[in-house]
């Protein structure tokens, strides 16, 4: 198990401050405790619905790698306009608007030039929906801006990074009466949806584990100078050691055992290999004068969370980006009647199952035909203009398409900021369990009670999209 290096130890997650992790490393850590009341002029936001909007603007902060397709695919979707773009770097953000044009789409505002830019863009544009797509370290703040400005915000992975910043997404949203959303593109993925059909009508009886994660191979792109920019998504294996990313594999689980709705997570054990695969890659790939190799990296090749939930349930999140490896999201889930297992070369999907009384001989089964049984209604009524507008197989169209009917429909969101905070709270308690030894610490309830109460997620009822008038 890999232990927090000197340097780590102040700076963990980036700029957290040394109090912090000694407090975490306390059996009772305040950090961890579930905060039941509910601060003065709060009130939850489960069950509320947007407002409705004839045509949603959206404002997108951050052009890079993702922000570039991602507000594209923005700008396809019925009933929703790309109004503004920001990036510190101003010329992304002319040249986004410049693309949006000529696509035919409304030239949006563009925004940048200095890290502020965002303050102004939000400030002065009327926006329905901010969209960030920024380093993470600058999530919590861009976020909470966003809310604080009149909109609601949708955020890439992770929302924060510390769960100071987690709650205080939570209350900002309680108090502003205002969404925050984890942009979980996965959990719109269609074997995902599917699964999770399949989970809530029974098919695997009684759901008892599951495991899921992020398992990529990264490390020609973190290497590659100008991919990452100014490095930043290298430089946080300089810093801790976390599971950073797993959500993408974390989040599908969470929500087939209903997660926050029904049951919560409650407590979290990490482990850690050693730190072996960037500096192996970096000693054989990368040329001695980069400047690179002023850097030490101590985050683990492969970090597992071992996650109990209120009812018995078992999820293992596993996040490695260091190793070679094929792409894998793992995407399991299991119960007292049959498993589903992705990413095992099963089939036309790439997925299997093993389902009782239909399967036998333990002999695994191509999951294709369940997956014809099961589709999600996303899937069937959008899924081929997905495939032409969407990245990743088509599952970014998907969540851009669900969101903005959403807001149009005036319905209550899929992807809440209590899901989002629970999703990404592995990223700081892997770090409190880990500077204790790998012992369980607890997950925060941030429902504040309010996951006893079953209702309705992902797994939504089918509407139409309003037509555009």
């Amino acid at each position: 198990m890999v232990q927090l290096s000197t340097a780590s130890r102040r700076t963990v997650l980036g700029g957290a401050l040394a109090t912090t992790l000694m407090a975490a490393m306390a059996p009772s850590s305040l950090a961890n405790k579930n905060p039941l009341g509910r601060p003065p002029g709060q009130e939850t936001m489960i069950g509320v619905p947007f407002e409705r909007h004839e045509t949603v603007r959206v404002g997108v902060i951050g052009v890079g790698n993702r922000g570039n397709s991602m507000s594209i695919g923005w700008s396809a979707v019925p009933g929703a306009t790309v109004v503004a773009v920001c990036d510190i770097r101003k010329d992304r953000a002319t040249n986004m608007a410049a693309n949006l044009q000529n696509r035919g789409r409304p030239r949006p505002a563009d925004f940048g030039g200095t890290a502020d830019a965002y303050k102004t863009m939000l400030n002065t544009m009327d926006l329905d929906l901010v969209y960030i797509a920024t380093p993470w370290e600058f999530h919590h703040e861009q976020g909470k801006a966003a809310m604080l400005a009149g909109a609601h915000a949708m955020v890439e992975l992770p929302v924060a990074t510390e769960l100071a910043e987690l709650w205080d997404l939570v209350d900002t949203s309680e108090r502003t009466r205002k969404h925050l959303m984890l942009a979980e593109n996965c959990s719109y993925g269609r074997n995902e949806l599917a699964m999770l059909k399949m989970a809530h009508e029974g098919v695997f009886g009684d759901v008892t584990n599951g495991h899921g994660g992020y398992l990529h191979d990264l490390r020609e792109l973190l290497f590659a100078d100008g991919y990452y920019t100014d490095d930043w998504r290298r430089k946080w294996h300089t810093r801790s050691t976390a599971s950073f990313y797993a959500m993408h594999g974390l989040a599908p689980i969470a929500a087939a055992m209903d997660i926050n709705r029904g049951d919560r997570m409650k407590t979290l054990s990490a482990t850690a290999t050693p730190p072996k695969g960037l500096a192996d890659y970096r000693a054989r790939k990368v040329p001695k004068g980069h400047r690179s190799w002023n850097e030490e990296y101590i985050n683990g090749d492969l970090v597992t969370c071992m996650i109990g939930t209120e009812k018995g349930r078992i999820i293992r999140a596993e996040h490695d980006v260091s190793t070679p490896r094929p792409y894998s999201r793992i995407n399991s889930l299991a119960g007292s009647r049959g498993i589903f297992e992705d990413y095992a070369g099963g089939g036309s999907t790439g997925a299997r199952v093993y389902l009782e009384p239909d399967h036998g001989g333990h002999n695994w089964a191509d999951f294709a035909p369940s997956r014809g049984s099961f589709d999600h209604w996303l899937w069937k009524k959008v899924g081929d203009d997905a495939a032409a507008n969407g990245g990743h197989g088509g599952m970014d169209y998907i969540l851009q398409w669900r969101t903005i009917q959403s807001m149009r429909t005036g319905t209550v969101p899929d992807i809440d900021v209590y899901d989002s905070a629970a999703w990404c709270a592995p990223v700081p308690l892997s770090v409190q369990s880990l500077a204790d030894g790998g012992r369980p610490v607890d997950i925060p309830d941030f429902t504040r009670g309010g996951w006893v109460r079953p209702r309705v997620g992902l797994d939504s009822v089918a509407l139409d999209m309003p037509a555009v008038v």
